[in-house]
């Protein structure tokens, strides 16, 4: 009978083969498929206007910048905080099992964007009725709306990851688990050897699709005043009165940025330690 518990790592040729996924890519239906993409590209740098673009380029990359920040900070943070989320509930106490719970159901049973509004709108003006606060040197960054934008994502990220790492650590098999310490290992070195890689590795595939989500949800935060890329093509638009050249191009971006971060995690998913 198969031992589905296994995972069966890749040949070393495959680990990172980009002349493999280069022949993928010439494969008939993606050959069409890029036609089409270069003759809509084409049509779109002939026949619009793109005249505004030289002149907003500056602010342009100011908004990259501030969307990759929200991005890799909120992942980053996100996914430490998922950690404790998804071991409480898999083997903590009962009140940490349900305070972790909770915060997960709460977290993923509301829009992103009201805790946005909850975040700024909220701690921004109870932080601003303390003196004691005012007067630290974290005032000067509280004052602004990006650590809110920050706040949001990274919390909503880590309730949705927190329950992807809860059941990716209750996929691994308890037997795997049990030999470890039957070779004498610490709970600390059975968790670091073995069932947080383990994990990890189960856990990539989703992780993966919740970073394009998290991509994704980053022009929300245009919504309390960051200046984020959305949100510089917002004005672009306004001052420039053009609808599709902005868009079309804030497209084009976004879509880079997904194939960028596919290809990284797909190489990094094969190059995660199972734990064996």
């Amino acid at each position: 009978m198969p031992d589905f518990d296994t995972v069966t790592p890749l040949p070393p040729a495959a680990k990172g083969d980009f002349s493999a996924m280069f022949r993928a890519l010439l494969l008939p239906h993606r050959i069409v498929m890029l036609a089409i993409a270069l003759a809509g590209l084409s049509a779109m740098v002939l026949m619009m206007n793109w005249s505004w673009l030289p002149a907003y380029l500056p602010k342009l990359g100011e908004g990259l910048l501030m969307t990759l920040y929200m991005l890799v900070g909120s992942v980053v943070m996100g996914f430490l905080l998922a950690l404790p989320l998804a071991l409480a509930q898999v083997s903590g106490p009962a009140p940490l099992r349900w305070l972790a719970l909770s915060f997960c159901t709460v977290i993923r049973g509301t829009p992103l964007l009201l805790q946005l509004w909850l975040f700024y709108f909220g701690l921004g003006s109870l932080f601003a009725q303390f003196p004691e606060i005012r007067g630290t040197w974290l005032w000067p960054y509280l004052r602004q709306p990006w650590p809110y934008g920050l706040i949001a994502l990274t919390v909503s990220f880590a309730a949705y990851q927190g329950e992807v790492m809860r059941g990716a650590f209750a996929g691994v098999p308890n037997g795997e688990l049990e030999a470890a310490r039957a070779f004498g290992m610490s709970r600390f070195k059975v968790f670091h050897r073995v069932w947080f890689p383990r994990a990890v590795h189960r856990a990539l595939p989703t992780l993966a699709g919740e970073i394009i989500l998290q991509l994704k949800s980053t022009p929300l935060v245009a919504t309390i005043t960051v200046t984020d890329l959305y949100a510089v093509i917002t004005r672009v638009r306004q001052a420039t009165l053009l609808t599709y050249e902005p868009l079309l191009f804030l497209v084009a971006v976004y879509i880079c940025l997904s194939a960028v971060l596919i290809l990284a995690l797909r190489w990094l998913e094969n190059r995660v330690p199972t734990g064996h």
